[in-house]
Parts: C-alpha cells; sequence; structure tokens
C-alpha cells in the first residue's frame, strides 16, 4: 500500500512537505478511491466510485491546528480529484484539487498524497471529488475541533451527528456528465435527493433504510449539515424542535435560534439541538428530519423536487411500537423571501477568542455578473441546448475553460509556462444593461477563454457579485478556494454603489467560502489575498462550473518565505 508512515514522514521532509512543528498533531489517512455495489429507489444494484467502500465517505477529524496527509489511491474506473473544501490551505495550492486548475487528475493506478492544513478553520467543513460530476458519490465530512486546551464558544454537547444532503441518479453519474459535454443540454436531474446517501421514508423502496439518529430526552447535541447535492439547496429542519445556528462554513457565528436553516450547495452549518421533546410515555419519540429542495429560479429548468427525510428518535427505557414519525411544515420550493429572511440573520461571533478583521480599504474593485448563456452549435452538430444551440455560463460575459494544454494552471503559473491561459479577467462586465428584466437574447452568447484574475500580494478586494436573467435567472453559490470572505451585503435588484454600501456590515458579518447569490440580486464580499497561489472560484452548481462560470485567481508571491508558494511535492500527479 506505499511508504510506510515513518518513511512517508521522512520523505516528505525531505522535500519540504511537511508542517511547521507549531502545529499540534500530524494524522495520516489512505483514501482508496473504488467502485462498490449500491443500491436505491428500487433500482438495480449499480456500481457508484467511493472512498473505502463507503458512501458517504469517510469522516476526517482533527483539532484546529493539526496537519492532515490524506494518500489517495486511485483503484477506480476513471482519473479524479480531492477538493478539501473550506480549507485554505496556506502557501499550498499544490494539494488543493481542482483538475486542471491546481493538478492534473489522479490516474487509474495512481496515487498522490494531499496535505491538509489546518490553520484558522473550526467546526465543520468538507472533502468531495472535484472532477467531472464525481463529486455525487465521492465526498465525506471533515470534523475541526477547537484547538487543544481550549474548548466552543457555546455549551459543549452531549453528542453529535453528521448529516451530509445529497442526490442520487439511477443512471451511471459518468453518463449523465459525457451526455452533458457531447449534447450541450442541461443535464438530467437526479432520481431523489438524499440524507447520508438514504432518499428516507417518502422515495420508493426506502423506508427500511432511512437514516436514524438516537438522543436522549435533556441532553444536547451538535447537528453538523453538509450540502454536497450538485443541483439543489435546500430547506432543513427537525420537526418539533427548533435549531441555533452557531458555526458556518468552519467559522463560528452568533447564536440563533431558528425554525429552520437554508443550505446551498458547498455550504456546512452547525446546529445546537436541545433534546426536550420526549417528556413522558404520551409524547411521541419519533420526528422526521426534513430537508426540501428550496429553488428561486425559471420553472423552465429542471429540478429533483423530491422530499428527503432521517429519522430523529429518542430512547426510552423499554420497547415503543413503531409509529409514524412527527412531522412539520418547511417554507415552499420557491419561497424566496423565506430564504433571505434566514441569511439575513446570520452574523459572525466577533468575540475576542473569534474576532473579525473585515477589510475596511479596499485596493481591488471587482463588479462580477452571473449569466447562464448560449454557445453557437457547430455546424453539423445537433446540441441539446436551448433554441439549438448549446447551454454556457459565464463571469462578466468569460466563459471560461480549462486549458486545452496538457499543463494545469498552477504548474504553467509557478514554471512561467506561456500559452495556458491568460491574465485578462475583466473586472467590470464588458456591456451594463438592465440585468435583472428580461434580456434580448443577442445579449447572452458567450465565448470560451481561460482569462484569470492576478493580484498583489496583501492586496485587499472587494466583490460584487451581480445576478442576471439572461436566459435563466436563479441563485448562484459561489465558492472561492484558499480563503473564505467577509460577507458584507446582500440585496435584491441591481446592485447601486452609492447607495448599498450605506448598509454595509463592516461589525460582523459572516465569514464563508460559499455564498448565495439571490436570484436578480446581488452579494457583496471582502477579503485579503493573503494567500499566494492559484485559487479557483466557481459557481458550486457543478453544471454552471461544466459551462463555465468559474475564473482563477492567481495571488502573487510576498516578501519573505512565509509569504510564497511552497516548493511542488515531487509525486504530483502528470497530465
Amino acid at each position: 500500500m506505499g511508504l510506510s508512515l515513518v518513511r512517508l514522514g521522512a520523505f516528505l521532509m525531505l522535500f519540504g512537505f511537511i508542517a511547521s512543528p507549531a502545529f499540534a498533531d500530524t494524522l495520516y489517512h489512505t483514501f482508496v478511491i473504488q467502485e462498490a455495489p449500491y443500491t436505491r429507489l428500487c433500482n438495480n444494484t449499480k456500481n457508484i466510485l467511493t472512498v473505502n467502500g463507503s458512501y458517504p465517505g469517510p469522516t476526517l477529524y482533527a483539532h484546529r491546528g493539526d496537519t492532515i496527509f490524506v494518500t489517495v489511491i486511485n483503484n477506480g474506473n476513471k482519473n479524479i480529484t480531492i477538493h478539501w473544501h473550506g480549507i485554505d490551505q496556506p502557501r499550498d495550492p499544490w494539494s488543493d484539487g481542482p483538475e486542471y486548475i491546481t493538478q492534473c487528475p489522479i490516474q487509474v493506478g495512481a496515487n498522490f498524497t494531499q496535505r491538509v492544513q489546518i490553520t484558522e478553520e473550526e467546526g465543520t467543513v468538507w472533502w468531495h471529488a472535484h472532477s467531472d460530476f464525481d463529486r455525487t458519490t465521492v465526498h465525506g465530512a471533515i470534523v475541526i475541533y477547537p484547538k487543544l486546551k481550549t474548548t466552543y464558544p457555546f455549551p459543549k454537547p452531549d453528542g453529535e451527528f453528521i448529516l451530509i444532503l445529497g442526490e442520487w441518479w439511477n443512471q451511471d453519474v459518468t453518463q449523465v456528465y459525457e451526455t452533458a459535454v457531447l449534447t450541450g443540454a442541461d443535464p438530467v436531474p437526479s432520481d431523489a435527493n438524499t440524507i447520508n446517501g438514504q432518499p428516507g421514508d417518502f422515495a420508493p423502496c426506502s423506508a427500511n433504510d432511512t437514516f436514524k439518529v438516537q438522543v436522549e430526552q435533556g441532553k444536547r447535541y451538535l447537528l453538523r449539515v453538509i450540502n454536497s447535492a450538485m443541483s439543489n439547496e435546500f430547506f432543513f429542519a427537525v420537526a418539533g424542535h427548533n435549531v441555533t445556528v452557531v458555526g458556518s462554513d468552519g467559522s463560528y457565528t452568533k447564536p440563533y435560534v431558528n425554525e429552520y436553516i437554508m443550505i446551498t450547495p458547498g455550504q456546512t452549518f452547525d446546529l445546537l439541538l436541545e433534546a426536550n421533546q420526549f417528556l413522558n410515555s404520551s409524547a411521541s419519540y419519533r420526528y422526521y428530519i426534513y430537508a426540501t429542495p428550496f429553488f428561486d429560479g425559471s420553472t423552465a429548468l429542471s429540478r429533483d423536487p423530491n422530499v428527503t427525510v432521517a429519522i430523529l428518535e429518542y430512547k426510552t427505557n423499554g420497547t415503543m411500537p413503531s409509529t409514524v414519525p412527527v412531522t412539520t411544515s418547511l417554507p415552499e420550493f420557491f419561497n424566496t423571501t423565506a430564504a433571505a429572511a434566514f441569511i439575513d440573520g446570520l452574523r459572525s461571533l466577533a468575540s475576542s477568542e473569534h474576532p473579525v478583521n473585515v477589510p475596511k480599504t479596499i485596493d481591488e474593485h471587482m463588479f462580477i455578473t452571473l449569466s447562464v448563456n448560449e454557445v453557437e452549435c457547430p455546424k453539423n452538430e445537433t446540441c441539446g441546448g436551448i433554441f439549438g444551440t448549446r447551454f454556457g455560463a459565464s463571469l462578466n460575459n468569460a466563459s471560461f475553460q480549462n486549458p486545452v494544454t496538457l499543463i494545469d494552471v498552477l504548474d504553467a503559473y509557478y514554471s512561467s509556462i506561456s500559452g495556458v491561459y491568460t491574465t485578462d479577467f475583466p473586472d467590470r462586465p464588458p456591456v451594463y444593461f438592465n440585468f435583472t428584466a428580461d434580456i434580448p437574447f443577442n445579449q447572452s452568447f458567450t465565448s470560451k477563454s481561460t482569462k484569470v484574475k492576478v493580484l498583489e500580494y496583501n492586496t485587499t478586494v472587494e466583490i460584487v457579485f451581480q445576478g442576471t436573467n439572461l436566459l435563466t435567472g436563479e441563485n448562484h453559490p459561489m465558492h472561492l478556494h484558499g480563503q473564505s470572505f467577509y460577507v458584507v451585503g446582500r440585496g435584491f435588484g441591481i446592485y447601486d454603489n452609492t447607495t448599498d454600501p450605506l448598509s454595509y456590515n463592516l461589525v460582523d458579518p459572516p465569514f464563508e467560502n460559499t455564498v448565495g447569490v439571490p436570484k436578480n440580486g446581488w452579494a457583496a464580499v471582502r477579503f485579503r489575498a493573503a494567500n499566494p497561489g492559484v485559487w479557483f472560484m466557481h459557481c458550486h452548481y457543478d453544471r454552471h462550473t461544466l459551462w463555465g462560470m468559474d475564473t482563477v485567481f492567481i495571488t502573487k508571491n510576498g516578501n519573505g518565505t512565509n509569504a510564497q508558494i511552497m516548493r511542488p511535492p515531487p509525486n504530483r500527479p502528470p497530465c
């Protein structure tokens, strides 16, 4: 299976790939990519890609300050990459994972040891495949506890549960991806939504395998909720119970009590739940945990509308008759007001132990429009997009495509290889118009490029993401690798650079790595580019990334060793 742990440590130390002694601990894991048979929805058993045969994959546990080395061995049927979502990876983009951005995929039969360096994160983040549509089944949680000899900034829970929201296709997901690439059409929607890989009671042939958690009356539990879905946002709730939000995207929040949350693809939430409902023998001891889809876009777009459930059960002193769990009502599918109301209540903890550092002066102002577009159908081909074209997507009408050369962006940048990308990503859209109105079709076309944005080290950046109504308007979960950002403002309509900044929260804005930009609305984020490297930014709807709603930020080196990209690891995958 490769090097022993001792030899591996010596090997990594020799090549400068070992963590600082200041880190609390160094942990080692092996991820074996392999096919495994799974059955859902009365369907015939099919093979899916997994890590170590499990779906969802294994959970990584660590404390803030630890370093994890993960050796990924690809025994699957295709090339693949793994990304550590929400981990900043200081100075080490080599281990970040997006294919053809920071590495070439790990080839079948090969392996790659990646370093997961946990510095600022605390709470729940996650890992997932970052190639094709592989993250459908190749994903899992990362649980980051407080530093040793410290504790949570909230009452210590008596137990915890991980709840990963996802999707299931009866069809082979690689075939779904390849068909979308070939035809330019919208990928077919999933057949079920899932909690920890299970569709739940309301789906065909699924009741017996519904995921269950057990709690005890009077105790407090931490729910670690992750949205790994490819296409769906969710309202999430536990029937009969409120939840208290205490963390989001690996950062603590001010305690925030609500009946439900809204979670977009890529996001994580830490929720406290008080088990206080099973008071006597006449009370119900079973409650549904619900995830119902939320979608604020066009009804012409296909989505999987299926509700998925798990079950929360109270432990009892004796045998209880099986009863139907208590139900609850959640906001409806298109309830944008309910989604916005929840998001508006999120605030960073902003305590002395967990301070905020919102940039107050800005060096780089960017205004980025998010659009679903058309791309011309090649001659003599039949395309499955709208009006016989191919679907595209863009940022400021630049539709990103992976380099066509056999080299990734990071290698090209580090080795000063030309012809792989261009450095002319625009800070503004090429044309201003009424972004939220019905837009003439002659504005809907885009073209492919490899335009990236270069930032000087320690630059302060503000990005205003503006949703548009080109072809279809909908929420866009924008995710940035390499750093989190402060979400200082959100709103509906077209952003006004005179009046809207007056409403910014510069005191305790949420600190996130994924922000939902509302349909026909905007979101403003701020961050300091103090992590040298090559960092992907993309919509976390995978079909939008496939179509080109992404770009790359290159943060240049600063002065001194601690402000420069680390040397590349010796075993990085070849193209």
